[in-house]
């Protein structure tokens, strides 16, 4: 069988391309930051003298929201990279005898009445294994949880974790004093369940006849895209029916606080409740055991980081600072910054921002295997590809998390 590396020629041609277009954007970022910087410091000053001009302040928007942008391309262009060199969109399929054949009977719309998920024979129903690995290689860079959470696959139902309560006790005595009984440390123990995450594309045979296209990365593609949309929503609010544990379930008061046997998620409160102060954010950042903050980052989603923007230090230098190369993250008081839609905005009460070293915070579960079903019957004349995953996740531990809640209004 004839393995291939995961970049040919093409490939490689193509990554250097994207590298040299992210130096471009990165150059562009910058400009739009430093310009940003000079209109927003412009407005301050009229502000300070009553002079409010709501031109300047339009103007001051724009250019933020175009900076929002250009770091979001950034981000992008830097995960399109790193997906090519995993063997992503772009690479050569590494496994090609089984991918032609696999192709071969997608176009052949050949199924026996038997269905057997376990034999190919038997209409081929399992997926090929280089889909698995390029769809989760995929996975693993645009669901930005995955990027920076820790994964662990399993291969039964569910997943549960002992965690050491410690409680050991010890005492001074002398040489001839009794030696009574110490307390004993305890254990506590946490079950992480999964659910089942699907996606049902379709094509009309003719279309599997007639393509000149690469149908597995048409496929992948349409399962990365809505996979990780959908677990991005469940890894932060998910409330554990059928999917994960959202992690914002696990802060002080809310759904999931008593779950994990150390605790929940402690939570700074700001003083506004659609506004944060730079004090706020730095408060933030020291409110964790300095063990966890070498790995430490912020997590938000783009509306936050724009009001973040306009934040300055004691100096008047602005705490949030864009890339300065290609695959290096923005950056908020020297901590890097993961842009993740699915958290909340400002608002009353709402916990917008989380910040910490969530490689130790945060379990992502994989069952392992990721399936393929090909369905020409129930829909003639599309053919179905019935795609699924089952995906859990959970609270690892709550000592590397802080979360930053707004007042209620």
């Amino acid at each position: 069988m004839t393995m291939h590396t995961p970049l040919g020629r093409r490939g490689l041609v193509s990554v250097r391309a994207d590298a040299s277009s992210a130096t471009a954007l990165i150059s562009d970022l910058n400009r739009a930051f430093e310009a940003f910087k000079a209109e927003h410091t412009e407005q301050l000053t009229a502000l300070k003298k009553g002079q409010e001009d709501v031109v300047k302040n339009e103007k001051v928007e724009r250019i933020n929201a175009a900076v929002g942008e250009l770091q979001k391309a950034v981000d992008d262009m830097a995960v399109k990279i790193a997906a090519a060199q995993l063997g992503g969109a772009g690479s050569k399929v590494k496994d090609k005898e089984y991918t032609d054949s696999f192709r071969a009977h997608f176009r052949s719309g050949a199924v026996q009445a038997s269905l057997n998920k376990g034999a190919d024979a038997e209409g081929g129903y399992l997926a090929p294994v280089e889909w698995d690995r390029t769809v989760t290689d995929k996975l693993v860079q645009v669901s930005a949880m995955r990027q920076i959470a820790s994964v662990q696959q399993i291969s039964g139902a569910g997943f549960k974790k002992l965690f050491n309560s410690r409680g050991t006790g010890s005492g001074w005595v002398g040489e001839t004093a009794a030696r009574p009984e110490t307390t004993t440390p305890t254990l506590g123990s946490l079950s992480y369940a999964t659910g089942e995450l699907y996606a049902n594309p379709a094509a009309t045979q003719q279309m599997l006849d007639d393509a000149e296209v690469n149908l597995e990365q048409w496929i992948a593609n349409e399962v990365e895209l809505e996979f990780s949309y959908q677990e991005g929503i469940a890894f932060i609010s998910g409330n554990g029916t059928n999917k994960p544990n959202g992690l914002l379930t696990y802060a002080t008061g809310a759904a999931n606080a008593a779950a994990h046997p150390w605790g929940a998620v402690l939570v700074n409160t700001a003083a506004a409740a659609a506004a944060v102060t730079t004090d706020e954010i730095i408060d933030l950042t020291y409110a964790i055991p300095q063990e966890y903050t070498a790995e430490a980052r912020f997590l938000m989603n783009r509306g936050t980081q724009a009001r973040i923007r306009k934040l300055k230090d004691g100096q008047g230098n602005y705490i949030w600072q864009p890339s300065f190369q290609a695959g290096q993250p923005a950056m908020i008081a020297g901590y890097p910054v993961t842009e993740m839609p699915a958290m909340p905005n400002m608002a009353a009460s709402a916990i917008p921002i989380a910040f910490g070293d969530f490689r130790r915070g945060y379990l992502v579960i994989d069952r392992v295997g990721l399936r393929v079903l090909r369905d020409p019957y129930t829909n003639k004349p599309f053919v179905h590809f019935y795609t699924t995953k089952r995906v859990g996740g959970g609270l690892l531990n709550p000592e590397p998390l802080r979360f930053l809640k707004m007042a209620a209004s």
